[in-house]
């Protein structure tokens, strides 16, 4: 090195010295992109009002796409649409056979 100096690259001398997060937990998508200083999520694009969606990234879609929860409405509406959404009564009496 010219002029005997030591010159700290971008490699594991320069890993010590980062001790700032630029991202911390995103309240809606829970991982760790929100960028504190943006104010955006980088993964959900929080506080944007639609989730940030891609067709280049499939695999990211099929990660959080529907079904991938515990969808408590979707659950339960075959068996609502079977009974015809009903309300409020009581289900008529099956015969005895």
């Amino acid at each position: 090195f010219p002029g005997n100096k030591m010159v700290v690259g971008k490699g594991t001398a320069s890993f010590g010295k980062r001790h700032n997060k630029s991202h911390t937990m995103c309240r809606r998508c829970g991982k760790r992109s929100y960028h504190i200083q943006k104010s955006t999520c980088s993964a959900c694009a929080y506080p944007s009002a639609h989730m940030r969606k891609y067709n280049w990234g499939t695999k990211a879609q099929r990660r959080r796409t529907t079904g991938t929860g515990r969808c408590r409405y979707i659950k339960t509406l075959p068996r609502k649409f079977k009974n015809g959404f009903r309300e409020g009564t009581t289900a008529t009496a099956q015969k005895k056979k």
